[in-house]
């Protein structure tokens, strides 16, 4: 298994990545908006570019120590703020909490989901290569979270990319039991709210079930009283971020 995960990050980083200039550079301490190309496989097999616009932040003492490596965090917005201005993405999130929040100590990305389509594992998973590979990037602590569509990207990415990410906060989102395998290589903290959907509901607790099931390392939390939007309430808990930080992919040999 250490083999296969191993082959599956170094696949990521062969893929060859071109890098489109940022509509501005990072500015430490503020949220600016950004573009990277990645070139995907299609399902035919032939290789094509896609441009992905985002938020990228980067801590206040981002430039003070050269030499230091930052956490990564990847956020995926809900289907409300699909589209081409990036403005919408700061409704929720990381996004919304980083306006005028420049000590928040990791290096953010959220990028934008266009209109009328779902999150793509590939393209995600080679934004967040690019982003690795240009700024100073601790590689075992990279994180994911995603909200409602996003929480369903969330794991979709850890089921198509095992072994990339150290640990996820998917939120109200669906996955996919049958690759609970998969999503298991990596700790997962689980939240939804008692008064969403009967479905969403019972899928995120059929989910943390099969994760413990499966041996992996899951966090589930059910707000019995909060209806789709449990994401404040998520992010605005101290305990969830600590918990986060703390996961580290364990050094490859």
């Amino acid at each position: 298994m250490k083999k296969w995960l191993c082959r599956s990050i170094w696949s990521l980083a062969a893929v060859a990545i071109a890098l489109q200039a940022s509509a501005a550079e990072p500015t430490p301490g503020k949220q600016v908006a950004a573009s990277t190309t990645v070139k995907v496989a299609d399902d035919a097999g032939q290789e094509r570019e896609v441009t992905l616009r985002y938020w990228l932040f980067v801590p206040a003492g981002y430039a003070a120590d050269e030499a230091k490596k930052w956490p990564l965090l990847l956020f995926l917005h809900g289907g409300g703020e699909r589209g081409d201005d990036l403005e919408l993405i700061k409704k929720h999130g990381p996004p919304k909490f980083l306006e005028g929040k420049s000590d928040f100590p990791c290096v953010t990305i959220a990028p934008q989901c266009p209109t009328g389509e779902r999150w793509k594992a590939a393209e995600l998973a080679r934004l967040v290569e690019s982003v690795a590979g240009t700024l100073r990037i601790d590689r075992q602590r990279i994180y994911v979270t995603g909200l409602s569509l996003g929480g369903a990207g969330t794991w979709a990415l850890l089921a198509e990319h095992p072994g990339l990410f150290a640990a996820a906060v998917p939120i109200c989102g669906r996955g996919d039991v049958s690759k609970v395998e998969k999503i298991a290589q990596t700790p997962v903290w689980a939240t939804v709210g008692g008064k969403d959907s009967p479905a969403t509901v019972q899928a995120n607790e059929e989910m943390a079930a099969a994760l413990k099931k499966a041996g992996g390392k899951v966090e589930f939390t059910l707000y019995p009283d909060l209806p789709h939007d449990c994401w404040t309430a998520t992010y605005d808990e101290p305990k969830v971020w600590e918990w986060l930080f703390r996961q580290k992919l364990a050094k490859q040999q």
